[in-house]
């Protein structure tokens, strides 16, 4: 066994459907975790477990909207505690502030702030209330530890995020249990496509990633790969940089 086992480990991810949590989700899998597949979407991580079933992975799925806090609670209690949580689960409307309305600020701090926290406040007491210790996964952003136009609501709930998870690694300490970020530049996803797809758009994006080239869900896969196992266990409260140099000046 390697220090990147994930062999005998339970993982949760949100937002699982797609891009970066379908990504991370296979990659946990094919490491040796029984993973969970979460999002609205029943199709979507139906598909993402077949996927993983077939190529001899453990897999299964809870249909579940990560803004109904409740629900995700309930879900969460009734299953033993997860080794690893990967709080995926995210969106954004870019704009400039100006335009920013109540409703975009409610959908974006909704899922990427509040879902977020509480999903994070409903795993981690399953694993002190069971012992277990373990790794949680905030998915964050290079917006997170920088600014950018048309990016205020999002650098927002991203800057929030890494506050948060300094503060829940501080509580989490005692108990074993990590809680890191991993902060990706812009990622070729169904999400971000549109943005891409405009020439000058992608050329100012290029302009700032020193490696010259957009990440991939791989990318961000494999980090998640690395916070999830013993490889990092002396690692939390950080923020992993897949920024391929962005914040780097």
């Amino acid at each position: 066994m390697t220090l990147f086992s994930l062999a005998g480990k339970r993982a949760l991810v949100t937002g699982a459907g797609r891009g970066i949590g379908a990504a991370i989700a296979a990659a946990l899998a094919a490491n040796g975790a029984a993973v969970t597949l979460l999002a609205r979407s029943a199709d979507e991580i139906e598909r993402g477990a077949d996927g993983i079933r077939a190529r001899g992975g453990a897999a299964d799925t809870i249909v579940c909207d990560v803004t109904d806090v409740r629900a995700f609670a309930s879900a969460i209690a009734e299953r033993p505690a997860f080794d690893v949580f990967v709080n995926n689960a995210g969106t954004n409307r870019p704009k400039p502030l100006s335009e920013v309305t109540e409703d975009d600020y409610d959908a974006v701090i909704g899922l990427n702030l509040r879902a977020a926290l509480f999903a994070a406040q409903a795993v981690t007491r399953r694993m002190v209330e069971q012992g277990t210790p373990g790794s949680v996964i905030n998915i964050s952003s290079q917006m997170g530890h920088v600014g950018a136009a048309n990016r205020t609501l999002y650098c927002a709930s991203k800057w929030a995020i890494e506050g948060f998870t300094k503060a829940l690694s501080v509580e989490m300490g005692p108990h074993a249990i990590r809680v890191n970020t991993i902060c990706p530049t812009f990622i070729e996803t169904p999400m971000t496509a549109p943005m891409l797809a405009d020439p000058a758009f992608r050329a100012q994006v290029m302009g700032k990633i020193k490696l010259t080239r957009l990440g991939l869900p791989e990318d961000v896969a494999a980090a998640a790969v690395y916070l999830a196992s013993d490889a990092s266990s002396l690692m939390t409260g950080s923020a992993l940089m897949l920024d391929g140099g962005w914040t780097a000046d």
